[in-house]
């Protein structure tokens, strides 16, 4: 099988795809890589010949990645995750909307350009969290505890150019977050320290899956058609709250997350992108039949 994977400065040296790309490379399969921004390429190459089975994205949010995996989408090949999917999740605008019209438990949001716009949100309401609505792997995460602060120069200084803002209602929780992951039709839960807590223990482990939770979970992956992700999930007073969701996450905690996110990938590439329906569980994906061998 050949694959592209189209990763971005930021990750070039990161597990999450590299180790991905070694493993595959190993069980026999061509992997070309394109570094979008960092090099020239030449779109007729690189998308028109349709030489892959399947295009796979690692970038940063608001990077030229998504574009390029939105091309080759347009010419019909096979993109994993779904691009749609993908450009719907990094806008948290859209992605908050989306969530809340189908009923997923999220936190009422609020959009703005500017962060001082905020000040019109009830003082009730506050503290808020305020984020980039392009915002990945916690970047310029603030909790901001009334209308008077939003003004400190924390709060400013890390306000994206040009770009939006969301700002959600606090849910009180232990400063614990929990992350669930999505590889090839199965659920992990993972537990870490959250950003706006940075004085909690560091802690950062696998723990047992709740029911309540997997059905979240795997309702994400139904209303956004997502292959491979992650869900960021605070256990609040009246219970879980999705306060984000990731396409292509570090799946960091997943037992053998290298061999089963390449596995993942060569069955969701044979099948031409058709996603499996998720399953709560940490028990081990048979890795039997992966060309090349077991990993």
């Amino acid at each position: 099988m050949r694959l592209c994977f189209l990763v971005e400065e930021q990750y070039r040296h990161d597990g999450m795809p590299v180790d991905v790309i070694r493993q595959l490379r190993s069980w026999g399969h061509r992997v070309d890589v394109l570094r979008p921004g960092g090099s020239l390429l030449k779109l007729s190459d690189a998308v028109a010949a349709g030489r892959h089975d399947a295009w796979v994205l690692k970038t940063v949010s608001g990077g030229p990645g998504l574009t390029l995996l939105e091309a080759a989408a347009g010419a019909g090949l096979t993109t994993i995750n779904d691009a749609r999917a993908i450009r719907g999740v990094r806008d948290k605008v859209l992605a908050a909307v989306t969530a809340e019209r189908h009923g997923l438990p999220v936190p009422v949001t609020y959009a703005a350009q500017r962060i001082e716009d905020f000040a019109e949100v009830p003082e009730a309401a506050y503290p808020l969290v305020v984020k980039p609505a392009d915002g990945s792997s916690g970047r310029a995460v603030r909790l901001v505890p009334s209308p008077d602060r939003l003004t400190d120069p924390a709060s400013r200084d890390e306000a994206p150019h040009g770009g939006m803002l969301i700002a959600q209602p606090y849910v009180p929780n232990s400063g614990t977050d929990l992350k669930v992951y999505c590889v090839d039709g199965r659920l992990y839960a993972t537990e870490r320290c959250s950003p706006l807590h940075p004085d909690q223990p560091a802690v950062e482990r696998q723990v047992p899956l709740g029911a309540e939770v997997a059905a979240i979970a795997a309702r994400v992956g139904e209303v956004f058609g997502l292959d491979l992700y992650g869900v960021d999930v605070v256990l609040g007073p009246d219970g879980p709250v999705v306060v984000d969701v990731n396409d292509f996450p570090s799946f960091r905690q997943v037992p053998d997350a290298v061999a089963r996110v390449a596995w993942a990938i060569l069955r969701l590439a044979d099948a031409g992108g058709e996603r499996p329906l998720p399953a709560a569980g940490a028990s081990a994906v048979s890795l039997g039949g992966a060309p090349g061998g077991d990993a």
